[in-house]
């Protein structure tokens, strides 16, 4: 597709609009062609814009839902069967694109490409071509009077939302705005559930303060004050329900012991029921916090399971919701993942011209807690460029598996033991390497077995038909000899 108009050939725009499909004729391509100034200028001017570009055919949409199939088709660079008719009634034929006595003119190169090769039709995209089209839109009304008074406006904004819907619904099982919503849900539920948690612990303490010191996680504390309301009813019977909760009979009997010499003071039936009620909300609560985290890993393991793999779902869901989505991530480099979530040191740090930080969000990875001091810095480069290398795997790999996390992830558990003892770890092509041929393999097997299940089925499919062929030919024979019989009574009758 050519991007300088010819000279001595006809030029056509085509006009995608909200309604339809414009074909326009420009009069005197060549002058116009060389005077960009000029035609900027008459775009402005109605009349002297409707003098240089005259509409040739309009054809409209039949649906709604034939404009979005079309918008489609357009944004992502395709030429729709509607089209293709169009334009093979419009424009004349033309065998051969080089010796065509017109060109067609598309605002887009990739559309012009896909014209060209489906209808051998000339097209060229250039400035000159962009702002006629510019103009067109400008003053489309006044070649369609029936889309005036703002009707081809309302029609632009409803394929405009149709379009967003549509998009936004493709590929609804990678869809990353779940886990950015879970993410930090999650984030949240935590600082809320450390916070109720002293509140319930503060709350309960005037009563049995021996239980603090003895029970440390919240949950199980929450549970035992569920359990036990009030300590002066606690009894030896009661031990096995308690060891159920604490999973620890030594810790159970410190329980008996500690509500039976504690020095809480005692409370009414009406703030045990408020301590009561609090403690099951937070129960509920955590226990939500766990089928939340489950529901963030199912959903990593779709969207992003390389990088999931690499660095955990936690911290990888955090690093697609700072980034805003796993596209946007993956198309940061390795640079920009290092400090994501560290932005307001790296200013701080070049204002005041010290140093800059070393990680962000990826601090928050075993990697980095398990490096020394002075390799923390190597090993977050080192695991922001897997991060990066994943993210992009994710972000545009069609097949999704985790074994290029999983392979990654021993690389830099290689990476730490080069820092530590000096092993020298393998090269990344190789490791690469293995991962496609594994790859390959599976894709394989699985082709196999979907070729296996094919034969099953038309092999049931042929016995079927075998089957019913013979009852036919069995049901033909019986008929054949009932007429048979018929046929040699008839003739004895007529005898």
């Amino acid at each position: 597709m050519g991007k300088k108009a010819a000279k001595g050939k006809r030029l056509y725009i085509l006009f995608e609009s909200a309604s339809g499909y414009g074909v326009f004729d420009v009069v005197e391509s060549d002058q116009i062609g060389q005077l960009l100034s000029k035609v900027q200028q008459s775009i402005t001017d109605p009349r002297k814009f409707s003098e240089i570009v005259k509409m040739k055919g309009f054809q409209p949409f039949v649906s709604p839902e034939d404009a979005l199939e079309n918008q489609m088709a357009v944004s992502e660079g395709l030429c729709h069967d509607s089209l293709k008719d169009y334009l093979a009634l419009t424009l004349p034929a033309c065998k051969d694109v080089k010796k065509a006595k017109y060109q067609l003119g598309v605002s887009a190169p990739t559309m012009g490409n896909a014209i060209q090769e489906e209808l051998n039709i000339p097209c060229v995209s250039n400035e000159v071509v962009k702002e006629i089209v510019r103009g067109i839109r400008l003053h489309f009304t006044m070649y369609l009077k029936a889309l005036a008074g703002g009707k081809w406006e309302k029609a632009q904004l409803g394929l405009a939302h149709s379009y967003s819907r549509a998009k936004i619904k493709f590929n609804a099982n990678r869809n990353d705005n779940m886990i950015i919503q879970a993410i930090c849900l999650l984030d949240q539920m935590d600082k809320d559930l450390n916070k109720f948690a002293m509140r319930v612990r503060e709350w309960y303490g005037w009563h049995f303060p021996e239980l603090v010191k003895i029970v440390n996680d919240n949950y199980m504390y929450a549970r035992l004050v569920k359990l036990i309301g009030d300590r002066n009813r606690l009894k030896e019977a009661d031990l096995e329900d308690i060891t159920k909760v604490t999973m620890d009979e030594d810790m159970s009997k410190k329980v008996l012991l500690g509500a039976r010499s504690s020095m809480g003071m005692d409370v009414s039936e009406a703030d045990l029921a408020n301590i009561h009620s609090f403690a099951t909300r937070l129960i509920n609560l955590q226990e939500y916090r766990v089928n939340l985290y489950s529901y963030l890993q199912a959903k990593m393991a779709v969207v992003a399971p390389n990088l999931g793999e690499l660095i955990g779902e936690v911290v990888a869901a955090r690093l697609i919701s700072h980034a805003g989505s796993l596209t946007n991530l993956a198309k940061c480099p390795a640079s920009t993942v290092q400090i994501l979530g560290a932005e307001k040191a790296l200013f701080r740090a070049l204002k005041t011209k010290g140093n800059t930080p070393k990680y962000g969000l990826i601090f928050h990875s075993s990697f980095i807690s398990r490096a020394k001091t002075k390799d923390k810095g190597r090993i977050s480069r080192y695991l922001a460029n897997k991060c990066a290398m994943s993210a992009r795997i994710d972000a545009f790999s069609d097949y999704i598996t985790n074994k290029f996390g999983a392979k990654m992830k021993e690389q830099v558990e290689e990476r730490l033991r080069f820092y530590a003892d000096g092993t020298a770890p393998r090269k990344n092509l190789d490791v690469m390497h293995e991962v496609m041929e594994a790859l390959a393999l599976e894709k394989a097997a699985a082709a196999k077995k979907d070729g296996a299940g094919k034969e099953k089925k038309k092999s049931k499919k042929r016995k079927v038909s075998e089957d019913d062929g013979e009852k036919k030919k069995k049901k033909k024979s019986k008929k054949d000899k009932k007429d048979k019989k018929k046929k040699k009574k008839k003739s004895k009758k007529s005898e």
